[in-house]
């Protein structure tokens, strides 16, 4: 198949300044929106690059260059990209073990994934993610990222090493609970309220933003007036003292063996991004009543993956509050994430050195408020009422994503969706052996699927099978049963194929294998309602020779004409 670009690339960005298409009101409304969404996204870029385990800055170039490239290159009128607490846990655990080295490695990776994925039309596969494991791992992030930010939400010191696992987590905060800094607590706890309730005085000032002003200035009052020093950025990163440096581009060095090694986090890094992303794609529709484009938003989110961490930044996607946020203060365009991107480039090179005075207990309530909005534990809740099946896939994903490592949650998951999919597509696919001693005369599903009055009889000697449903790997079993079900005395078995829209490799080869057994016990095996798609796939294979062209026929009456001519015989 000759690949179309233009078919998986259409940027949104390229195709809304036709005339008449933009106008100087609908720039108000963007230029608005993306200073407002500016604003919310400076205290989530700046916890997000802490809690992943690189630095403050990082994530806000993260913000500043992914935010534009996704607005730049997607699919998606309304989506804001940067760095979101998904991917707190996986890239603190690529920093930890192969250093930023590493995780630029794993993060270029993961944008040349999401392009392939993109370029060969994958976008839709992800809407067919069972939602079970879509809030098993969500929720079991989000469990991982408030249980990250308690030794900063309670004070504890500075160098005390936390061990990375959950279980190890708590109990090293239970044998240091002695160690609780109540004055930090107190801050937390101040922050945390004001973060959950500003939204009471108004929703166009996020509640994150009030919480980093008033816990920057208190602790600024604090250490002031009192004496009191508070953790802060600066504490924890003093060489930010000086200002920020202005980002330069680096040039990784790639080696086969951390290659290797990073697959694995990579493809987890594309398999959230890629969800992420298309998820609030898909919110933003259906709130707005436009359409994206997957396949386009997967390259767009490729090509921000691969360019961000040249600068530094850290792996990124669209975020679904700041998207929801951009559209409920206006947003029209992606011209509103390109302008979010701009502010806080202005936010960077003006404001940033105030930035150490930020205290660590506020970022860790901003997080804490992040991982609660994340838990969906509403939805987690209600999803427990499903089948048995459905519970074990969130349970055993959400179980994954805590204990053992959101890498294994991911490719676990993404293996039980398929296993889910094609146990969902054999339920709908069966082969019965026909009893009656009539059969229907249509050979249009559709009519069949409604009472037939119209039928055939069976003469003796013939028996007739009928496949629902596609007949691919998963059916195979389903030949076993099928073959002691057989009758004897029988001469002919006909095998009506009407319902059948197409039929894998597997499938024509336990087709072939049915065809070669019922042969030797001297039966001879004629196709009925076989389409044109399965048809060629059956010339593909050679089968339609070795069952005999003229053994296969699109209508049941001519297979039953030649049924009867071959048992009088």
């Amino acid at each position: 198949m000759k690949l179309n670009l233009k078919e998986v690339f259409q940027p949104k960005l390229f195709g809304m300044f036709g005339k008449g298409r933009y106008d100087s009101k609908k720039f108000t409304s963007d230029l608005i929106a993306g200073i407002i969404v500016g604003i919310i996204a400076l205290p989530l870029a700046i916890a997000f690059g802490i809690a992943s385990g690189v630095t403050p800055q990082q994530g806000l170039i993260t913000a500043i260059v992914a935010g534009f490239l996704i607005s730049f290159f997607g699919g998606s009128n309304f989506l804001i990209g940067g760095p979101t607490g998904a991917f707190i846990v996986i890239v603190a655990g690529i920093v930890s073990q192969y250093g930023m080295h590493g995780l630029i490695i794993a993060t270029i990776m993961a944008g040349v994934f999401l392009v392939v994925m993109g370029v060969c039309r994958m976008g839709v596969i992800f809407k067919f993610i069972p939602y079970p494991i879509v809030v098993g791992f969500t929720s079991g992030i989000a469990l991982t990222i408030f249980s990250t930010q308690m030794k900063d939400f309670f004070g504890l010191p500075l160098d005390l090493q936390v061990p990375a696992g959950f279980i190890p987590q708590w109990g090293c905060y239970f044998q240091n609970i002695g160690s609780i800094d109540w004055v930090e607590f107190a801050m937390s706890m101040a922050c945390l309220i004001i973060c959950f309730s500003w939204s009471k005085v108004t929703k166009k000032i996020p509640g994150s933003l009030i919480a980093l002003i008033v816990g920057t200035v208190v602790s600024v009052l604090l250490n002031k007036f009192a004496g009191v020093d508070l953790a802060t950025i600066g504490s924890k990163f003093p060489e930010l003292a000086n200002g920020l440096p202005m980002p330069k581009p680096v040039a990784p060095e790639f080696d086969f063996e951390t290659i290797k090694g990073l697959v694995s986090p990579a493809f987890t890094i594309a398999i959230l991004c890629a969800i992420e992303s298309l998820l609030a794609a898909m919110v933003a529709d259906g709130a707005t009543g436009k359409q994206h484009h997957a396949n386009t938003e997967l390259i767009g989110q490729g090509i921000a993956n691969i360019i961000t961490p040249l600068f530094g930044g850290i792996p990124a996607t669209g975020a679904l509050a700041r998207t929801m946020a951009s559209i409920n203060n206006g947003g029209k365009t992606p011209l509103t994430g390109i302008i979010h991107a701009v502010v806080l480039l202005l936010i960077y090179l003006f404001l940033m050195p105030y930035a150490v005075y930020i205290p660590l207990s506020c970022l860790a309530a901003i997080l804490v408020q992040v991982a609660y909005n994340m838990s969906e534990w509403k939805t987690f809740k209600y999803l427990l009422r499903g089948d048995k099946s459905d519970v074990s896939v969130l349970l055993i994903t959400f179980f994954l994503t805590v204990i053992v490592d959101l890498t294994v949650a991911i490719e676990v998951g993404v293996l039980l969706a398929i296993v889910l999919f094609v146990r969902r597509v054999m339920e709908t696919s069966e082969i019965n052996v026909l009893q009656e001693h009539s059969v229907a005369a249509t050979e249009d599903p559709e009519k069949a699927a409604m009472e037939d009055t119209d039928r055939l009889d069976i003469p003796d000697g013939v028996e007739v099978y009928e496949i629902n449903g596609p007949f691919f790997f998963g059916l195979a079993s389903r030949f076993e049963e099928l073959e002691k079900m057989k009758s004897k005395g029988a001469k002919v078995r006909i095998i009506r194929m009407r319902k059948v829209p197409f039929i894998d490799s597997t499938g024509v080869n336990n087709l072939r294998n049915l065809c070669e057994r019922t042969r030797k016990r001297g039966v001879t095996v004629i196709l009925s309602g076989v389409t044109e798609k399965v048809q060629a796939s059956l010339h593909k294979f050679g089968v339609d020779k070795e069952i005999g062209v003229e053994n296969i026929f699109p209508h049941i009456i001519p297979a039953l004409e030649k049924a009867t001519s071959l048992v009088k015989k």
